[in-house]
């Protein structure tokens, strides 16, 4: 064979070796859900919610746990196609003995000690943690949101708040957009991304990729015929996950070889968190009854300044910004009911949205108002008005008080006072909300709070 011949050779014996390797097999191409936000907005939101939630949720505070769990996720979040996004990833063992880990938008991770405990080996950890860093990379949390946003509009962020169906949707205690958990609630096809890109990670990696489905089947046999565990609970199960991980694997070229499995240094961390002291979790008000009051609103105030308004509230309450607007409620202002999901019992939110009626109709407040009202009775069939709508003047500008009634999150019924005013941006609502028998402790408070409001210019 001559010299030239013989180099053609190798050339396409090497180039016949490069397309039958596996690392550079067909992977699953995916392409992150439509998003009306920027990824400057999800490092936005997120870091707002990782403040609140360190401080509301029990961490570990184990300083070893977190650089070791920093160190793993890096190493995934390295391989993650984020399309040039650089995310402040933060990682934080949270001291619960439940079997989960979410990532807020922008790249804030909790992990759950349960499933450091539950992980038979560091590649399972590993898959938990790059399926929750693949939510970030694909966006799903804003892109939830901006579902949600376009779909429901005031109405649906308005519904949660009133304890209905979509209450867990949009006010969550530890999460916020626009009025809340929509963040971490995703779908199944969501679920599904995670799944294939969290096994593309694990596979660029040198984890063992078997390791994603291996988990969720370990997860459902140990639980099977009890509750789901908080994991499956917050992440809806799609159908044949499983078998769509494996497929993902056939697609790369089977596992490869020499992958990884656990590590000596993932086993005296999970020894580390073994030994740490349990908290034990504290639910202050339940639908049940046994409701544990707020503490009485402080005469001092704090200042809020937002795109579309300013105000004052109680400084012993706590502010949750928002998109389009903030609310503010006292501790155990919001509760959790016999459903699960979240509702606001005390406080007061403001939001402005688009009014969808003509700005030069001389009832256009009237109408829209009326239109907020009637969409609010399709989540809230109990919700009545109690008194209908009467002028007012907040901020020298003419709006309409209404007050409502409606089941209370906390049991009884609740008083609804909302107040409403056109702006050139939309419909202006602050809504104040407190149990009938308390409503009389905070009427006060509310009155102060929407004297202190200012329109932004």
């Amino acid at each position: 064979m001559s010299g030239h011949m013989a180099r053609v050779a190798l050339i396409c014996a090497a180039w016949l070796a490069l397309v039958a390797s596996p690392a550079r097999a067909q992977r699953t191409q995916l392409k992150p859900p439509w998003n009306l936000y920027s990824p400057q907005t999800d490092v936005q939101l997120g870091k707002q919610n990782a403040v609140l939630l360190e401080k509301r949720l029990p961490l570990c505070n184990d300083p070893k746990v977190d650089e070791y769990l920093t160190k793993l996720g890096l190493r995934l979040a390295a391989r993650l196609p984020t399309r040039g996004i650089a995310y402040p990833w933060e990682f934080h063992c949270v001291n619960d003995k439940s079997i989960n880990a979410f990532a807020l938008p922008g790249g804030y991770v909790f992990v759950d000690r349960g499933a450091i405990e539950v992980a038979d080996d560091e590649a399972q950890l590993a898959a938990v943690m790059a399926h929750e860093l693949s939510h970030v990379a694909l966006r799903h949390g804003t892109a939830q949101a901006s579902k949600t946003q376009l779909a429901q509009g005031a109405a649906g962020i308005f519904g949660g708040l009133f304890g209905g169906n979509t209450a867990g949707d949009l006010l969550t205690e530890g999460v916020a957009l626009g009025a809340g958990g929509i963040l971490l609630r995703y779908s199944r096809g969501d679920e599904t991304q995670a799944d294939v890109m969290g096994t593309q990670v694990l596979y660029d990696t040198g984890y063992d990729p078997r390791a994603m489905a291996q988990f969720f089947e370990s997860l459902q046999a140990e639980t099977a015929g009890k509750n789901p565990p908080q994991f499956l609970s917050d992440h809806p199960n799609p159908d044949h996950r499983v078998e769509r991980v494996d497929e993902e694997i056939e697609k790369r070229g089977g596992p490869p070889a020499n992958a990884k499995r656990d590590s000596a240094e993932f086993e005296a961390i999970k020894r580390e968190v073994l030994a740490l002291p349990v908290v034990k979790k504290i639910v202050p008000v339940t639908a049940a009854g046994g409701a544990t009051p707020p503490p009485p609103p402080s005469r001092h105030f704090s200042e809020y300044q937002g795109h579309s308004f300013t105000l004052k509230y109680p400084d012993n309450w706590g502010e949750t910004d928002a998109e389009n607007g903030a609310s503010f409620a006292p501790a155990r202002g919001v509760v959790q009911g016999d459903d699960g999901q979240s509702a606001l019992a005390y406080g007061v939110i403001g939001s402005v949205a688009s009014s969808q009626v003509d700005s030069h109709d001389p009832d256009a407040l009237t109408k829209a108002t009326q239109r907020l009202i009637e969409s609010l009775r399709k989540s809230n069939p109990n919700l009545k008005v109690t008194q209908s709508p009467a002028p007012v003047r907040l901020n020298r500008q003419p709006g309409l008080s209404t007050y409502l009634g409606n089941d209370s999150p906390i049991g009884g019924q609740e008083t609804d006072w909302l107040i409403t005013v056109m702006q050139s941006n939309g419909l202006l609502s602050f809504l104040c909300v407190a149990p009938q028998p308390a409503y009389s402790d905070y009427d006060k408070t509310f009155i102060a709070i929407l004297d202190t409001v200012r329109f932004s210019k």
